[in-house]
């Protein structure tokens, strides 16, 4: 199995962990603060809003550009190594979707999911692993986004097990 076909499955996998979690919760369930005061729409809608930066990034690739990032980045480095930084546009992800509904959030990132594997099933292995094609990946390559992808939906699994 090569590296694509490896990020692929566990982007798979990942999505079918989240998929069985959100799809056994109602909304009581889901909106209901844990430790720490968020929920898991909260981390859904968390999820889904960087979901928003590699899919970005994905659509780029395949049209040539560079990636149109969404607004909560509001000209920020999403890639920025500061823990502020960090901190700051996770609170700007919070409070922009705090008030979605929990089925228009699981939706969205249900559907964002989907577009993100759709995109890197598309992409050929060799481009996704080209860490010289996109300078704006500053070093990384497209195969990186995917794994990063995978890793924060899994970190956040694990906070909620």
């Amino acid at each position: 199995m090569d590296d694509k076909a490896r990020a692929l499955a566990a982007l798979r996998d990942t999505f079918d962990q989240w998929k069985n979690l959100t799809t056994r919760l109602r909304e009581p369930e889901a909106v209901a603060p844990l430790d720490g005061g968020l929920s898991v729409k909260d981390v859904v809608a968390h999820l889904r809003a960087w979901q928003m930066v590699s899919i970005a990034r994905l659509e780029a690739a395949q049209s040539g550009r560079e990636p149109v990032l969404p607004g909560w980045v509001a000209g920020g480095d999403p890639d920025a190594d500061s823990d502020e930084e960090t901190d700051a546009f996770n609170a700007r992800i919070y409070e922009t979707y705090r008030a979605q509904p929990w089925p228009e959030a699981r939706r969205a990132w249900r559907d964002g999911f989907m577009r993100l594997i759709a995109l890197a099933e598309a992409i050929p292995a060799e481009t996704l692993a080209d860490r010289m094609r996109y300078p704006w990946l500053n070093g990384y390559a497209l195969i990186d986004v995917l794994w990063g992808t995978a890793n924060h939906h899994r970190e956040h699994l694990e906070e909620l097990a």
